[in-house]
């Protein structure tokens, strides 16, 4: 059998990891790089000419033109955090590498900090994910299906009307050879028409080819100027149909990472966040050995993200 060349492929290792990111002087150079990759602007009047002041602690620049001062970290996600880069950057690293990826109480142990600590790291992190994964939209031949995050309650409603379930759209692009290129994972208010329409929206490329179960509100794909496909399954299940295949396996997949990693976290607030993580890894599957650096990235470019905004029940739906 051969072997897979997703799977298999080298990532970055932690050795190698190390010899690049392992003082603190090489995070302040590659932040600075990732933040400035043509050079230090102004982060108030783009100005270009700065000095760099002799304080201890970080690096701060001064705009030679406006004299506005902005530490490295100043702006972005990192913006606040007492905790030195080489954790926030070991941090990335461990959270980008783990396939499925890895739970806060993990992160903790890893990283050798405190529970809140590393519960605020993942969270910025995937928020840096999540805000990261909003600017793509699927486009050609698409996959779709209804699902939920969590389970009924003990003598709540059972079925779609639990109050524990949260429902998401799952949904997978694919390429000319008919194999996955991207993936959506996006909770919205219920499967209604109106829900799919904004959704479709808002992560469909306008003439998208969607196939779907035939639930009558995948329907509303067409608002966003899509066609829709609705495969009906004639008393088989949607996984034994090959025009499911892919958004069974991406499925497949979200549940072994939930149910295997996190265990349990509040749905209801949090579930956007999660499932943005896990397509964002699955996005850039083909370029684990570069993702640290992608992330790195996402996070200098999203700004500050503070755990009292973090911690709100956000409305993504």
């Amino acid at each position: 059998m051969s072997m897979n060349r997703v799977q298999f492929q080298p990532g970055l290792s932690m050795p190698e990891f190390m010899q690049q990111f392992g003082t603190e002087a090489q995070c302040e150079t590659a932040l600075i790089q990732a933040r400035w990759p043509q050079g230090f602007r102004c982060p108030k009047c783009d100005h270009d000419e700065h000095c760099v002041l002799a304080r201890k602690g970080r690096k701060t620049f001064q705009c030679n033109a406006c004299h506005h001062q902005t530490s490295i970290i100043a702006g972005t996600v990192f913006q606040g955090s007492n905790l030195p880069l080489t954790i926030w950057f070991l941090g990335i690293h461990l959270i980008s590498q783990a396939k499925t990826g890895l739970s806060a109480l993990a992160l903790k142990r890893q990283l050798g900090i405190s529970y809140p600590s590393a519960w605020l790291m993942h969270h910025k992190l995937m928020q840096a994910m999540a805000e990261r994964e909003a600017g793509y939209c699927l486009s050609g031949s698409v996959q779709i299906d209804d699902a939920y995050l969590g389970g009924e309650h003990s003598g709540g409603k059972v079925g779609r009307g639990s109050e524990n379930k949260i429902p998401f759209v799952a949904a997978v692009s694919l390429d000319g050879a008919g194999h996955p290129n991207r993936v959506k994972l996006t909770p919205v208010s219920g499967f209604t028409t109106e829900a799919i329409a904004a959704w479709a929206q808002s992560h469909l490329e306008a003439d998208c080819r969607v196939t779907s179960d035939g639930l009558a509100c995948f329907a509303g794909v067409t608002a966003a100027g899509c066609q829709h496909n609705p495969v009906v399954a004639g008393g088989r299940k949607p996984n034994e149909l090959p025009e499911f295949r892919w958004v069974n396996t991406v499925l497949g997949n979200v549940k072994t990472s939930l149910s295997g990693v996190y265990h349990a976290f509040d749905f209801s607030k949090y579930a956007y966040r999660y499932l943005a993580a896990i397509a964002y890894r699955f996005n850039r599957r083909f370029h684990l050995s570069t993702l640290p650096q992608r992330l790195l990235v996402a996070a200098v470019t999203i700004g500050p993200r503070s755990e009292a905004w973090l911690r709100l029940a956000e409305n993504h739906c």
